[in-house]
């Protein structure tokens, strides 16, 4: 996969469960490498917010927050939660860790602003739907229909971008879309969207929320 982007010169937003830096350090590097975006993905997929403490949650958010800074020498700029289960106190403890922008809210292909107790946080769309995890493993989607899924949210949405600016992710997994016969498929996708490069910004996520809150400031 990382030969893939590497083809298509392609930015990435890197969702990093921390334990990754003890199983596999090597891949972490390389992604370092390319200058990719760590995002902050909790230490595992197998605990979540859901049904934890508020200190405990805080405790997890802090860990998660140490661990990305003492690799990557820099505080994490976004998070997703593992496996999309913020609490109801995620959005007021990220404030509070000095995150800027999350990915837990698919609510808009533009990002918004949210209010928590500490002031704005930024909700950067995230695709929910486009994302190898529901397509394949829950609704047993071919890559075929993947990659099908895939164009046409681009061809839609780039489309729709004459009028306003939008943002288009890609949810990919290396389990999943790494298999070679799904990056076979996976293949049509980016060489349609690089046929359309002069009209698109190839971006991570942390750039567009710096964009957008120099565009559009929180009035917090």
């Amino acid at each position: 996969m990382l030969e893939l982007f590497e083809e298509y010169k392609l930015p990435l937003s890197v969702l990093l469960n921390t334990a990754c830096y003890d199983h596999c350090p090597e891949l972490i590097a390389a992604f370092r490498a390319r200058g990719d975006e760590i995002v902050a993905h909790g230490r595992t997929n197998s605990e979540n917010a859901n049904g934890m403490s508020e200190a405990d949650e805080r405790a997890l958010i802090a860990d998660v927050t140490e661990a990305i800074k003492k690799h990557e020498g820099k505080q994490p700029g976004g998070w997703m939660s593992p496996g999309a289960h913020p609490s109801a106190l995620t959005e007021d403890l990220l404030a509070e860790a000095g995150y800027r922008y999350t990915l837990d809210w698919p609510m808009d292909d533009q990002p918004v602003w949210m209010k928590t107790r500490s002031g704005a946080l930024l909700s950067v769309p995230y695709p929910h739907e486009v994302n190898d995890v529901p397509m394949v493993v829950l609704h047993h989607g071919t890559s075929t229909a993947f990659a099908d899924m895939a164009i046409d949210q681009f061809d839609e949405m780039l489309a729709q971008s004459d009028k306003q600016p939008l943002a288009l992710g890609i949810t990919i997994h290396s389990f999943i879309v790494g298999q070679p016969f799904r990056l076979r498929q996976f293949r049509r996708v980016l060489e349609r969207i690089a046929s359309k490069a002069e009209s698109i910004w190839f971006t991570t996520s942390g750039q567009i929320a710096e964009h957008y809150v120099g565009i559009v400031p929180s009035e917090e």
